[in-house]
């Protein structure tokens, strides 16, 4: 795989994942991907599960996140860490956006 240093705004593109949700990917390879995502007021990111390690920064707006059955509402300059295969969501309590970060990659994102 070719390594591609530079990931331009203009050149990512923006896909609805879920009902009021969308998502770009941003800079990624192999062992890394950082996503950005949107939500609307109400959206929800329903539970789930994967292989890959995440961790979720707060932009801004208002999240209520739930990680392996704990509930907690964050907002802007929070973070969460996610190790594989726990159960997490969340439900925006206010529009906002958060980034995201994988390892590795997620291929599926790239696919879908």
């Amino acid at each position: 795989m070719e390594i591609q240093n530079f990931f331009l705004k203009k050149d990512c593109v923006e896909k609805t994942v879920g009902e009021g949700i969308t998502r770009k990917v941003l800079a990624h390879h192999e062992n890394l991907m950082v996503c950005e995502l949107h939500f609307q007021e109400g959206s929800v990111g329903v539970l789930h599960t994967h292989p890959h390690e995440q961790c979720t920064y707060i932009i801004s707006g208002k999240f209520e996140f739930e990680i392996g059955g704990k509930k907690v509402v964050l907002q802007a300059g929070d973070s969460t860490y996610k190790q594989p295969e726990i159960l997490h969501g969340a439900v925006c309590l206010q529009e906002g956006s958060l980034i995201d970060i994988f390892t590795p990659e997620r291929e599926d994102f790239l696919t879908d």
